[in-house]
């Protein structure tokens, strides 16, 4: 009987669906020249009867935290997950930057904790320059980040994550190295244009396919032994310090994209993946 895998797909109803939906068709196609049906579901809801599930369309899930967490720790210890729910809650909240850091991997410069105008002139002070980015400590898609200039009113955020604006993004800038099955597979170069901060697709930014040096593969690789689990895949994000370092910016081992349109074998690769873990569990 052929396997079925169970997708994760945003909630029902979501304004996410149709883009989910698109962006699974080139996996849906990889799946089934493996032989292996494909069945998507909400990811809120009860986990469905496949032979496993894969997380990589849980879209949406940073706008429904409690339920996220909820879910991930009912999940059934019987059902495979993919990446597993310990990796998923680890990497929910990016304070997991911290766990990083204390392994000696160079993240980008980061304070938690609420965003007002008290701790925004902190992080000035500590940071030194003349602009920060502040984000949610759970979020996804460049969701609710806003680039703050000093003397800029600020909105008061509890959660947040207070970084300095680096240049690095607008020129050399976010590098993003992939693993699939645990290895590196690809990398993509995402610049920011139009004096935008931020790379993603709908912001103007620009991706290109490149190969990394010595530098991010040796920071990549920390990464990669650093998180709490061998993913069946992960985004790792660096970005330039202005001390010259590259450093991590996010691990994104929820729902990447991908990049399936710079990387046209990687569907294959990843149902191959899953399949050899399924194959390994017997």
């Amino acid at each position: 009987m052929p396997r079925r895998i169970d997708v994760l797909m945003p909630q029902a109803g979501s304004a996410y669906a149709a883009s989910a939906e698109r962006a699974l068709a080139p996996y849906r196609a990889a799946f089934a020249a493996a032989g292996t049906a494909v069945a998507p579901c909400p990811w809120d809801a009860a986990p469905g009867d496949g032979d496993a599930a894969l997380a990589l369309f849980a879209w949406g899930y940073h706008f429904d935290v409690a339920r996220w967490d909820a879910a991930l720790a009912a999940w059934p210890s019987d059902r495979p997950l993919f990446n597993p729910p310990a990796l998923l809650g680890w990497n929910t909240r990016k304070t997991y930057l911290l766990a990083l850091e204390a392994a000696g991997i160079p993240i980008v410069p980061s304070r938690f904790g609420v965003a007002d105008d008290t701790n925004i002139a902190a992080a000035f002070e500590q940071f030194g320059g003349d602009e920060l980015v502040v984000k949610p400590q759970i979020s996804a898609g460049s969701h609710a980040t806003v680039r703050v200039r000093r003397g800029d009113p600020v909105a008061r955020l509890d959660d947040a994550i207070v970084q300095p604006f680096l240049p690095a993004i607008a020129s050399e800038g976010e590098l993003s190295l992939f693993a699939i099955d645990g290895r590196f597979s690809h990398a993509a170069r995402k610049v920011a244009t139009g004096g935008d901060f931020r790379i993603q697709p709908q912001f103007g930014g620009r991706f290109t396919r490149y190969d990394p040096d010595a530098e991010a593969r040796g920071v990549f690789d920390a990464v990669l032994a650093g998180l709490p689990a061998v993913p069946l895949y992960v985004r790792i994000d660096l970005l330039r310090r202005g001390d010259g370092r590259l450093a991590v910016m996010e691990v994104e081992a929820i729902e990447p994209d991908l990049y399936p349109a710079l990387a046209p074998e990687v569907p294959a690769l990843l149902v191959e993946a899953l399949v050899r873990r399924l194959d390994a569990q017997g």
